[in-house]
């Protein structure tokens, strides 16, 4: 007799419990608390990377992104190119000024600004080998130094002593 009142009320609890949590739940709108403020919106930002020389994609080069918003630093972001070469961020708020920079070792670092809209951003880069710096203590007879392809790379003397090396 006990389980069955039990059962009974059980019942009857589940069903009251349902019949107000069901149309009146929809029917208001959801309140938040007094310090809560809506994310701003966000676009999508996509930058491929490739080798200058042959077109290949490159992985895992660094892609930084420096965003700044109404003159104030909004942070900074650093995501990894995938195996394709793409590496692609959403959370950069809508009216930033980007500053972009694509680091890879061995390669020459590359660097852009643009302004973010709604309809994001989708950025080429194609990563080039470094060149020599242009110095200009190097000639000193007047004319500007020219730029040499190439790295430069370090020359180890050759012994003085042919018979022991180093």
């Amino acid at each position: 007799m006990l389980g069955m009142r039990f059962r009974n009320f059980a019942l009857s609890a589940s069903l009251v419990a349902a019949a107000l949590s069901g149309p009146a739940a929809n029917a208001a709108p959801q309140e938040h608390g007094r310090k809560y403020k809506a994310l701003p919106p966000t676009a999508n930002v996509t930058v491929t990377v490739v080798k200058a020389f042959n077109g290949k994609p490159f992985p895992n080069a660094g892609v930084v992104f420096h965003a700044n918003r109404d003159g104030k630093s909004a942070g900074n972001l650093e995501v990894k190119t995938d195996p394709d070469g793409h590496a692609k961020i959403d959370v950069l708020e809508v009216g930033s000024h980007v500053l972009l920079q694509v680091i890879a070792k061995g390669f020459a670092t590359y660097a852009a600004e643009f302004d973010l809209t709604e309809a994001g951003k989708e950025v080429s880069v194609a990563l080039e080998r470094p060149r020599a710096q242009v110095s200009t203590y190097e000639n000193n007879d007047g004319k500007s130094a020219a730029a040499k392809p190439g790295v430069q790379e370090r020359k180890i003397p050759a012994p003085a002593n042919p018979e022991h090396p180093r």
